[in-house]
């Protein structure tokens, strides 16, 4: 039986990475995603940590050169080795916030699809309340209140991406608490707790797998945006968002400091996305060849 059920898995696998790789855009996503999040891994093999906060008042504003291969800021740090280390701290904060917003998400939607009556009534108004207000106004209270550091942005951007989570989840596993598995699975006695973690919401990870791929690049996003205006990670740590945010007084005297950073935070996003196109193919079974 266990050699079957691997070999049931092997096929799986096999499948669905042949009608992932027909989405030539999704592959060229998947090799710059790739490459990014080895950046983000070997940052300190490639430039030193303490290379990107050294000034050096002598290179202040160096165009890109042998030296400085994204040139210099006004304070004399080299660009490269901020925008390379920067790529941990916008991936940390997209991954982490995206997979503490699915747990807590999967837990609040399924609940509601899968009790009813009362329990989704209190849920989904509970939601609703936060949906009325814009997930980047709601992330920038949650900064003003708790304050600007990395674990309160982190808090923020995960609080205002919570309801659409839930109500993604709860949209998809109203169709599977209904499939004939479940049914039995309570004609049998089995717990409610087992019964969602068990069988409903494995059942439904193919959208829920996708959406949340696409919603990492909605908190890179989120999170260069909150630094942008001073709210999110703090100087002098090499987050892309504050990069650009200091680049703005240079944008015609020095325009590269805007280039470099804005050129990555654009990819990442960008692979993310088609990553996910390309997750939507290859999980969808009603699409055919």
């Amino acid at each position: 039986m266990d050699k079957k059920n691997k070999r049931r898995k092997h096929s799986q696998l096999k499948e669905f990475w042949r009608r992932f790789r027909k989405n030539r855009t999704a592959i060229l996503g998947l090799v710059i995603l790739a490459v990014i999040v080895c950046i983000a891994v070997f940052a300190d093999l490639i430039v030193p940590y303490a290379r990107c906060i050294e000034q050096v008042g002598a290179d202040r504003l160096q165009p890109p050169n042998p030296s400085h291969w994204f040139g210099t800021d006004e304070l004399g740090r080299d660009l490269f080795s901020r925008v390379v280390h920067g790529a941990r701290y916008s991936l940390f904060v997209g991954v982490v916030t995206s997979l503490i917003a699915l747990a807590i998400g999967a837990v609040l939607g399924a609940s509601a699809a899968y009790f009813g009556g009362m329990v989704d009534n209190v849920i989904m108004r509970i939601i609703d309340v936060f949906m009325c207000v814009p997930p980047i106004l709601l992330s920038l209270a949650v900064v003003s209140a708790l304050g600007t550091s990395l674990r309160n942005l982190i808090i923020a951007i995960t609080i205002s991406c919570i309801p659409g989570n839930t109500r993604l989840i709860r949209s998809v596993v109203l169709t599977v608490a209904e499939q004939d598995y479940v049914e039995a699975a309570r004609s049998y006695g089995t717990t409610n707790r087992r019964i969602i973690f068990r069988y409903v919401l494995p059942n439904a990870m193919g959208p829920i797998i996708v959406n949340t791929t696409m919603m990492i690049s909605d908190m890179i996003l989120s999170a260069a945006g909150l630094s942008f205006i001073g709210m999110g990670i703090q100087p002098p740590a090499p987050e892309w968002g504050a990069l650009l945010s200091n680049a703005q007084t240079y944008i015609f005297t020095a325009p590269y400091l805007l280039f470099f950073p804005g050129i990555f935070i654009i990819l990442t996003s960008l692979s993310f996305n088609l990553v996910g196109d390309g997750l939507t193919d290859a999980l969808d079974p009603k699409l055919k060849d």
